[in-house]
């Protein structure tokens, strides 16, 4: 149960919409520290680390099925360059003590093409799913920081989450996979197609980027169950998530070469505690990125109003059950 103040949706009331302008000017007229005490706490008395531990735990059921369904798909292509490369992006995914268990897995693919096939196809089923449940569990945790007390009907829901799976759940992995193996995927492209490193990551680093910052801008945008304001009011809670799920995203890579090089700690199952580290971190930075969105917005309401754009203050709408200010000092 959400305990926050509820931010209300002028967007709804006259067709009114905050603009860039209305953005630039609460960032002029209250603080970033005020802004950021404010917005930490809207995170956490709405749940939003409880949040983030099911939305992590989501993301990483469907990441190793989407990963089990790239593999399976290189080797249907029946392309040696193709396969080799995934191969080698998904040998840097895994620490060396998991090397031995995923060299296994990779190796017998190819003399079993109905085998193929149905690990494929159930990937692509189970990645499917578990990316839908998260992008409902996004909803919820969304609606809460923002003060909403109630979910959308149950199937207009999970049709959104489908949806929101497609266009930004898979885009956000598929990025998070290019900033973790950008330099193992650079040298095999070197090996394979003789293309440059350094051209690799040119290309490639901006591109993963650009799906990180588009599916993360996505999800502020269509996740809550409410109208929200214009993309240039979200601009902020973009940023944050990215520079946060990016340099998240590359410690994972850094924490998979030094687990490498130290030894195994936990075995064959380094891999797995790395990646659920990951996805509730990264599942952290999304609600936090909510949470600055929702109080830049109630600011803006108050400037807008010509009040001091104090953060952290109660709304007028009385529809959360929950009476305590966001902003509480804790």
């Amino acid at each position: 149960m959400s305990s926050v103040s509820l931010v209300p949706e002028v967007a709804a009331r006259d067709d009114e919409r905050l603009t860039a302008r209305d953005a630039w000017a609460v960032l002029r007229s209250c603080r970033v520290t005020e802004l950021w005490r404010a917005s930490w706490s809207r995170f956490r008395y709405g749940d939003g680390f409880s949040h983030a531990r099911a939305l992590g735990l989501q993301l990483s059921l469907a990441a190793v099925p989407l990963l089990i369904a790239a593999i399976g798909l290189s080797n249907l292509l029946e392309t040696p360059s193709v396969r080799l490369l995934v191969d080698r992006t998904v040998l840097q995914l895994s620490p060396s003590a998991s090397d031995a268990m995923v060299r296994r897995v990779l190796s017998p693919w190819s003399g079993e093409p109905d085998g193929i096939v149905l690990a494929t196809v159930l990937g692509l089923a189970a990645a499917t799913l578990a990316m839908a449940t998260a992008m409902g569990q996004l909803e919820r945790g969304a609606n809460r920081i923002y003060g909403i007390q109630r979910d959308r009907p149950t199937v207009a829901k999970y049709r959104r989450a489908l949806l929101l799976a497609g266009l930004a759940g898979v885009p956000l992995l598929v990025g998070s996979l290019l900033v973790t193996t950008l330099v193992a995927a650079a040298e095999a492209m070197d090996d394979v197609y003789g293309v440059e490193e350094e051209g690799v990551v040119l290309v490639v680093g901006p591109i993963a980027v650009g799906l990180l910052l588009a599916a993360i801008t996505l999800m502020l945008r269509r996740a809550p169950h409410r109208r929200q304001p214009g993309w240039s009011m979200l601009v902020l809670g973009s940023v944050l998530a990215l520079v946060l799920w990016t340099g998240l995203t590359l410690l994972l890579a850094g924490a998979l070469d030094l687990i490498g090089e130290l030894g195994s700690a936990y075995g064959p199952l380094t891999g797995v505690i790395a990646l659920l580290f990951w996805a509730q971190l990264t599942s952290a930075a999304i609600f936090l990125a909510f949470a600055v969105s929702a109080e830049l917005e109630l600011a803006a309401i108050r400037t807008a109003e010509g009040r001091p754009a104090r953060t952290g203050a109660p709304a007028a709408d009385s529809r959360s059950s929950g009476s305590t200010t966001a902003g509480a000092t804790t």
